[in-house]
């Protein structure tokens, strides 16, 4: 037998490596960070060979350790792999082509996002379709709370916790977290959210759920633009709203065949 960790044969596999994807599957599949007494009791393994294989994992940036509950979560390092990895759930291969369509229908700039550890992870962004100077946004972090796909993420998330320092990017950001949480109450029942110059000023966004196959929301698609190409008297161009959701419904429906 090898020293090397692995069984001989037509299925070989290295084990620490197996015990390695273990540990980023359990920590993948909650919404919570995870200690290590938890971890050691999901997989059956003693505390001082977990603890190997996650100082490994921290070491090359697949994990990452909160200093304050020394509690572990996935980290940074996955998320910048590549499109390959972007493609979870299927989210951004599915959105690609209706984004593209949206940009055309809208005129504007076309962003589709996911939550990663309290933020909002751009995973697709189609440029608007005119001449102007655009710079590529994937892989980008947004804040949740001062966003319209953070918005919509947000009022749909099951283990939301909303903290008490929101920070102002705008004038118009909401900061308090109670105007913030009624906020996401009418966000949730009228399915779809919008910001007016909360996260940048002269700019609005629109943004609406995308679910998947089990009804689960597994993203969010939006669009931002000039404040005064998509309001009117303060008010949202409902046109341009019907674009966003018409898109995020098409979306939706793909995931369900």
């Amino acid at each position: 037998m090898s020293n090397y960790g692995y069984a001989h044969g037509v299925g070989e596999t290295i084990q620490s490596v197996e015990r390695a994807a273990a540990i980023l599957r359990l920590l993948a599949s909650g919404g919570r960070q995870l200690g290590v007494v938890e971890l050691a009791r999901a997989m059956d393994l003693p505390k001082g060979t977990l603890h190997g294989i996650l100082r490994t994992l921290v070491h090359v940036g697949f994990v990452e350790q909160d200093a304050t509950t020394g509690k572990y979560r996935l980290g940074g390092t996955l998320l910048h792999l590549g499109s390959s990895y972007l493609d979870v759930n299927e989210l951004r291969s599915r959105s690609t082509n209706w984004a593209d369509a949206l940009a055309g229908r809208s005129g504007e700039s076309v962003w589709i996002g996911a939550l990663h550890e309290g933020q909002v992870l751009v995973i697709h962004h189609v440029f608007r379709p005119d001449d102007s100077l655009q710079t590529l946004q994937i892989g980008t972090l947004l804040p949740v709370h001062a966003t319209a796909l953070g918005k919509v993420l947000l009022a749909f998330d099951p283990y939301r916790e909303l903290t008490t320092a929101l920070s102002a990017h705008t004038r118009a950001t909401i900061v308090d977290v109670d105007v913030l949480g009624a906020e996401l109450e009418q966000i949730r029942s009228r399915g779809w959210a919008a910001e007016i110059e909360e996260f940048e000023e002269g700019e609005v966004g629109i943004a609406a759920p995308i679910k998947d196959q089990r009804g689960v929301i597994v993203g969010a698609i939006g669009i931002r633009g000039a404040v005064e190409r998509l309001t009117s008297d303060g008010g949202l161009h409902l046109t341009a709203l019907s674009y966003v959701r018409d898109a995020a419904r098409a979306i939706s429906r793909d995931f369900a065949r």
